[in-house]
Order: C-alpha cells, then structure tokens, then sequence
C-alpha cells in the first residue's frame, strides 16, 4: 500500500507541474496577444492632426471676438474682423468648415495646449519665447509703432522728435514705454480713440501706438486730421499658432497663404480693414 500510495503521489506531482506550464503558455499568450492590441490602438492614434481634420471636415479655432478690428462682433452680432476673415479664406481653400471658440486671451495658449481648438487666430505675435513651445504658419501681418500727430504739422518727423514732447498712452501698454524711453511726457489716456482726440484738442503732441490700429481708425473714420508721422524700424510679425508637432496642419496652411498672397486675395482683405496693404513688409 505504501508503494502504490507513493506512486500515486509522483503521478499527482506530474499533472500538477503539466497544468502549470500550460497555465503559464496561455498567460504568455495572453499577454502577447494585449501587446500587439496596445500597439494597433497606438498606431491609430498616431494620425497626424492635419488627416484628421479633413476626415472630420472642421477645423477649430480660437479668437477672442472682442478684439477690433481683427476679431470681433459686428452690429448684427456676427464674428468677423481681419484675423477671422483671414481663417475663413484658408479654411475655405482647404476645403474645411470652421468653428470658432470665442476665448480670452489671457487662456488662449492654455485651450490650445488642452487640445479645445486646433489653431489661434488673434493677432499672434511672433518671438523666441513663443517659438520654443508653438509652431506657425508664416506671418499674415506686419505691424509696428507709429507716431501720430496731427496733419498739420511738421516738426515731428522721427522718433527722436520725441524728446520733450506730450503723448497720450495707455499705461499699461507697451508703446507707452516707447514713447517715454524716446524722451516724452507722458500724459495717460484710456485708449487710441481718447488720444487721438486729445490731439486733435490740441491737449499733447502725438500718440505712438500700433501701426494696424491707426490704420484702422483712419480708414474706418476718414480722418484726416491726423496722420502718422514716424514708423519703428524693428517690425513684429503675426501668424497663426499651433501645438508643436503637427507640421502637415502648419504646411497646409503656409501652401494656402502663398497662394492668397500671390493671387491678391490677402491684399485685398488686408485693404478692406485697413486702407493698404498690411500683410507683407
């Protein structure tokens, strides 16, 4: 009985150690067969960003819609403005539709990071610091600082004519450290409307203030009161903005500006707002 016992017991053992290796397979198995899925459902998310826009047919866009005249609502409370028009033409050319998501700018970069929009369309400057985490399209706009004085006068001609002088600024803003690092008394205003009124009153001598501003209130207004005087040599740029990565999205759009400059198409928005030509040097 003792051998018989013994001899079942090595059998036991046996069939133990058999369904434990075969267990062990199946995991094996298993567990390739996971890998291979996880590495599918990776590859399918690798789509660049570009194909998927065109599968879906829409591309977003973040603007703030309250920054005129590039991004605004008109009297009948429809978004419009140079940027937004601007997008409309690209997105058209590329066959897309566009949704706008109204946000403001002091979250704008955080949307696009968070993936709420594909591309911003505000007047965005290019720098270093901007280049490091976005990429952009080549630029739509040209702008700088420009003196305004009034027309009829002829003693401002640069912006070395500005020492000694009154300008109206906005404290806040960076053409009121132009003017004061330029030698001018600065005298604080709420905006470019209010300076220019305190110039045609006969209150300062000039405002400087942004090139595309000015250009705007004079072609929207047809005054001719004023005029610009000077322009800064160093020239910002604008451009649309994305997340780093998406080259094919960037490129598409970069083919489409090309054309729109080439075919007239950007020089005549560009004159629609501004009276000329602001979307090259």
């Amino acid at each position: 009985m003792k051998k018989i016992d013994f001899f079942i017991l090595i059998i036991g053992l046996l069939v133990l150690l058999v369904a434990c290796g075969t267990a062990d397979q199946e995991e094996q198995n298993t567990g390739d067969e996971q890998d291979t899925t996880n590495e599918e459902n990776q590859e399918d998310t690798e789509t660049n960003l570009y194909e998927q826009i065109q599968e879906d047919g829409v591309i977003t866009v973040g603007t703030e819609g309250t920054y005129a005249p590039f991004t605004f609502h008109d009297e009948e409370d429809n978004l419009t403005g140079y940027d937004v028009e601007v997008m409309r033409e690209v997105a058209s050319r590329l066959g897309l539709e566009v949704e706008f998501n109204e946000t403001q700018w002091d979250s704008m970069f955080a949307g696009l990071n968070a993936e709420r929009f594909d591309v911003i369309a505000n007047q965005v400057g290019i720098n270093e610091e901007r280049l490091k985490k976005y990429d952009f399209s080549e630029p739509y706009t040209y702008t700088g600082a420009v003196v305004v004085v009034p027309a009829d006068k002829e003693e401002i001609t640069s912006f070395e004519d500005l020492e000694g002088k009154q300008s109206a600024q906005s404290l806040t803003s960076n053409f009121n450290d132009i003017a004061e690092e330029n030698g001018a008394e600065v005298i604080g205003v709420e905006g470019l409307a209010q300076a220019i009124e305190n110039i045609k009153l006969g209150r300062v001598d000039l405002t400087v203030n942004d090139r595309l501003a000015v250009l705007e209130y004079i072609n929207q207004t047809g005054d001719e009161s004023v005029e610009i005087a000077a322009e800064e040599d160093n020239v910002s740029e604008t451009a649309f903005a994305f997340r780093k990565g998406n080259e094919e999205l960037v490129e598409a759009f970069n083919e489409v500006l090309a054309e729109m400059r080439e075919d007239g198409t950007l020089a005549e928005i560009s004159e629609e707002w501004f009276g000329e030509d602001v979307s090259s040097q």
